[in-house]
């Protein structure tokens, strides 16, 4: 008689854990773009221009929102959906397997901790911001020039926590889909910021070419010089 083969209790412990990081960093972005349609909602509330917030007045911000839809679903979706499968299943879904390692493991865990923070970094972002925060250009509401808090350290801080968070999520989730998204998310975020640039400078002029020669755009300018672009 050969004698049942007892099941390796400790591979599918370390599988379980491996999954918890993406199903926090799913969470976590779902609660994201919670806090995001809570603002829609507030400021169109308070400024009576829900429309203009949801439906962008330029055309090439209407191409950006037929690509961030479904690109924001997905961001929500992909991690909570590779947390349900055990890593290194045959699926373009799962996890890879080495993401179960314990070196690996604790960088996903680092990256989860992070986009909690950018979370909570936004939310701070948008508080300062108030009546002031748009989703995007809206030319029928002359813009004001914030340049102290957040906006001291950055020109777009929120969109600069964006990128973070959507990196620390193909950390956590490195799957090829997630990989895909956080290109394309990517590049969103840096045609966005300088489309709203160009908007700005139009609107106020040397002023707000002085604000970016002294505040870098998602990176902090810790030294400003002549030939600094």
């Amino acid at each position: 008689m050969h004698r049942a083969r007892r099941p390796d209790l400790g591979h599918n412990a370390r599988m379980d854990v491996a999954q918890v990081p993406a199903l926090v960093t799913g969470v976590n972005i779902c609660a994201y773009w919670t806090s995001v349609g809570y603002m829609v909602v507030r400021v169109g509330r308070k400024s009576r221009g829900m429309a203009r917030l949801l439906a962008p007045s330029q055309p090439r911000e209407r191409i950006m929102v037929l690509v961030w839809v479904p690109l924001v679903i997905g961001w929500m979706l992909l991690p909570l959906v590779a947390a349900g499968q055990p890593p290194g299943a045959a699926s373009i879904w799962a996890l890879p397997a080495w993401t179960g390692a314990p070196a690996v493991l604790a960088w996903r865990w680092a990256a989860t901790a992070l986009a909690v923070g950018c979370w909570l970094a936004s939310i701070a972002c948008w508080r300062h911001m108030g009546c002031h925060w748009r989703m995007a250009v809206d030319p029928q509401k002359p813009p004001v020039l914030l340049t102290d808090g957040p906006f001291a350290i950055v020109r777009h801080p929120i969109y600069a926590l964006s990128i973070l968070m959507m990196a620390c999520t193909a950390v956590v989730t490195p799957t090829p889909l997630m990989l895909l998204l956080a290109v394309v998310h990517i590049t969103l975020m840096h045609l966005k910021a300088r489309n709203e640039e160009a908007f700005m400078q139009r609107q106020h002029g040397d002023a707000y070419n002085e604000y970016c020669r002294r505040v870098g755009r998602f990176v902090p300018r810790w030294r400003v010089g002549p030939d600094t672009p």
